[in-house]
């Protein structure tokens, strides 16, 4: 059946494909964040790594757990990848507030430290202010929070952004 060092190599695949996958999901996060240097030493030890996974399955293709392992430790690492990449909040987002009382809710966002630059829009039933507040991933819940603390009826939208010096070359 399975020996201590099948099961002990099935344990080895699944921790590299854990961190590998976990690393490539980060990567692609980083892709569409810009930060090129980042990505590039994440993507140096994701490859390393998967390379050292796939000449472990590879050595002895007769043991179908360590197929098992290589495919449930990617399935895995893609749950840890996303899990960290949420929490890691890295990169910066648009909080878009619409607002009939906007002009409140810019004052309470100001105040709140956040930089706010109001549109006057015409929306179904009215008037409508259209706040733009840019901040870090980890403070758009702040946003989301005072603007509603004004104004509980307002629509919220938040994007993730990519800021770079050179967007246009």
């Amino acid at each position: 059946m399975f020996t201590a060092e099948s099961l002990s190599l099935a344990a080895i695949i699944f921790v590299a494909r854990v961190f590998d996958v976990s690393l490539a999901t980060l990567r692609h996060a980083m892709i569409i964040r810009g930060k090129r240097l980042l990505t590039f030493w994440i993507a140096f030890f994701e490859m390393l790594i998967w390379v050292f996974a796939v000449s472990k399955v590879l050595s002895d293709l007769s043991a179908p757990i360590t197929a098992f392992a290589f495919a449930l430790g990617f399935a895995t690492g893609t749950f840890v990848g996303i899990t960290l990449e949420s929490k890691l909040k890295i990169g910066d987002q648009v909080v878009k507030v619409f607002s009939s009382i906007g002009v409140d809710v810019a004052k309470q966002l100001r105040s709140g430290g956040f930089r706010v630059t109001e549109f006057t829009g015409k929306g179904r039933d009215g008037e409508v202010i259209l706040l733009f507040v840019q901040v870090r991933r980890r403070d758009a819940q702040k946003v989301l929070k005072l603007a509603r603390t004004v104004d509980p009826n307002c629509y919220l939208v938040v994007e993730d952004i990519r800021w770079r010096e050179n967007a246009l070359m």
